[in-house]
């Protein structure tokens, strides 16, 4: 099982990033709109960041062997980017998250239950 959370403010209490909300704002959905273009335009740039960051990395290793830790650091940051704005761009929640990428760990969880 993949566990996914957000590191909050106190770095011993993170918060889960997709629960269910029952409450909903219409307005909030009209300017969804507006934030998804937004966001879009962000993770459109950092994919392509990333992409070449992914094709330097491929050469990086087949020539020294071994991986580069920034570019791998540049590669996580868009995933932990996308699954930071995934609850709200799938309309799970109201909250909005920052346009600009933020600091977001994800973690498997090593329960068997």
């Amino acid at each position: 099982m993949v566990e996914l959370i957000k590191m909050a403010e106190i770095p011993d209490s993170p918060i889960q990033l997709f629960s269910f909300e029952h409450d909903a704002r219409r307005l909030e959905l009209l300017v969804r709109i507006v934030y998804w273009i937004l966001i879009g335009i962000v993770a459109w740039v950092y994919g392509i960041i990333a992409f070449i960051c992914l094709f330097i990395q491929w050469f990086h290793i087949l020539i020294l062997g071994r991986r580069s830790e920034g570019l791998s650091n540049i590669a996580k940051g868009y995933l932990e980017y996308l699954v930071h704005v995934m609850s709200y761009t799938y309309i799970m929640t109201d909250k909005r998250p920052d346009i600009l990428p933020v600091l977001v760990k994800i973690y498997e969880s090593n329960d068997k239950n």
